[in-house]
């Protein structure tokens, strides 16, 4: 349950209409291949009974979750949907994916044969994805382990093959030698494995023609983070503003918040926000005076942080953007400031800012 603005610290928009809008414009670069969505970690830390329903009015029809906890959660969502588990079989819930009609992806040896003897024992032939290691070396079957189980009258195709996939290790690095590679490989799995749909493309592999195959897969694009290298992300789809508590003077040569890691410059006004990384705004987002840290805008200004993130407030320096009192209002994602921006100054990806994003914040959906 969202917290009432009145007692939020900060207030983040999701805008479902944007992300419905990126999935139509990814799903437009494959028009041979389906497009499904990956909602794992709660949609991207935005809600997963929001994304999923607002992702199958788009259109979407095939979901990927990481547990079988979040694949639940979808199944009340989108009752409809075809729902995956990338992380595989989960402990001794294998009635689970039977009941509610949830397909494991089978990433070794032993999660074929658990699931084929479980389908064995219930007399059903369940579906579930192939999940076969082209580079990544993560999860999935190597070449021989596809091979084997491809082999005709084999027990393990007591479970219907559903999908084969595959993960990217580096597709959203342009040119990556591994990435050709990784095509290759799963060009040569697939013909292990007739007449069974292919899935390759992440949301970097989107954007290459060889590796769309059968179904789209993307993640991280749809929420309006960077997904390739030196391309820029689609629409933005969230927003994080925050209440000016406090404004005070400093006077040159005085620091600011812990470590005493900032030092003014010249007198200065500084703007308190009830913000930490205690909600997910990273703390290695904070200035010093030997780095300048994530971007803040107040009175329509870029303003830069003062000092280290603490777990509750943040300190933004406000002497360049005119009257600022008590009450207004900051942005520290949106008008220009995007998940990439803030992630660069905290030394990681968008990915890791946008799952980050708090459950202290009033959480506003709009379409």
């Amino acid at each position: 349950m969202s917290i009432p603005v009145s007692e939020a610290g900060a207030v983040l928009t999701i805008d479902l209409g944007a992300l419905a809008r990126n999935w139509q414009a990814l799903a437009a670069l494959g028009p041979g291949a389906e497009c499904g969505a990956v909602v794992k970690a709660d949609a991207y830390g935005l809600g997963i009974e929001q994304a999923g329903p607002a992702l199958a009015k788009a259109g979407c029809r095939t979901f990927f979750v990481a547990h079988l906890s979040e694949a639940r959660r979808l199944r009340a969502a989108v009752p409809s949907a075809t729902i995956y588990v990338l992380n595989g079989l989960f402990g001794e819930a294998l009635e689970t994916y039977a009941a509610l009609d949830i397909r494991p992806v089978l990433g070794s040896r032993e999660d074929v044969e658990r699931f084929a003897a479980f389908c064995e024992t219930i007399g059903r032939r369940l579906p579930a994805a192939v999940h076969v290691d082209t580079g990544m070396n993560r999860l999935g079957l190597d070449l021989a382990e596809a091979a084997l189980l491809a082999e005709p009258g084999t027990a393990a195709l007591a479970f219907e093959p559903a999908l084969l996939m595959s993960h990217f290790a580096c597709a959203d690095e342009p040119g990556h030698p591994l990435t050709t590679r990784q095509i290759d490989r799963f060009a040569q799995m697939r013909g292990l494995f007739p007449g069974v749909p292919g899935s390759l493309a992440n949301s970097a592999g989107c954007t290459l023609a060889s590796a769309r195959h059968d179904l789209l897969r993307p993640g991280v694009a749809l929420y309006g983070a960077r997904f390739v290298a030196g391309r820029e992300p689609l629409e933005p789809v969230v927003r994080l503003e925050a209440p000016i508590v406090q404004v005070r003077g400093v006077r040159a040569g005085d620091t600011v918040g812990y470590g005493a890691a900032w030092t003014a410059p010249r007198p200065s006004r500084i703007a308190v926000l009830s913000v930490g990384y205690a909600d997910g705004y990273l703390r290695q987002a904070g200035s010093t005076d030997r780095k300048t840290g994530a971007p803040v805008r107040v009175n329509g200004v870029i303003c830069p942080l003062a000092g280290r993130v603490s777990m509750d407030l943040i300190a933004v320096d406000v002497t360049n953007a005119g009257a600022v009192e008590a009450g207004g209002m900051a942005t520290l994602i949106g008008d220009g400031i995007g998940l990439d921006d803030v992630a660069e100054a905290a030394g990681t990806i968008g990915y890791e800012i946008l799952t980050s994003l708090g459950r202290r914040y009033h959480r506003r959906y709009v379409d």
